[in-house]
């Protein structure tokens, strides 16, 4: 390696740093928002959790809040076990 490729070596390495130090002084200058000005506004979410609570290692309780309604889902072994309509009793003869 000559002395010359060596020289080019470091100019690009101190030129590198260089970039991005200034980078970091933009940045600390004009802050974290700059970035989030630039950034297109993102519409009102329509689905949020409200509140989970964790019944057991494997089950969780979820308030799900959609379009103004709250639902209550369980959740468990990789499925959603929210309960359906009760089982209905036959009727008995008498």
């Amino acid at each position: 390696m000559e002395f010359a490729d060596f020289v080019r070596a470091v100019f690009a390495l101190v030129l590198t740093l260089g970039l991005v130090g200034m980078a970091a002084v933009a940045l600390r200058r004009f802050g974290p928002d700059a970035l989030a000005r630039f950034s297109p506004t993102r519409k009102a979410r329509r689905l949020a959790i409200v509140e989970s609570l964790v019944l057991d290692p494997s089950r969780r309780l979820v308030v799900v809040s959609f379009d103004g309604q709250e639902r209550l889902l369980l959740l468990g072994e990789g499925q959603v076990l929210t309960p359906g309509p009760a089982p209905r009793k036959p009727k008995t003869i008498a």
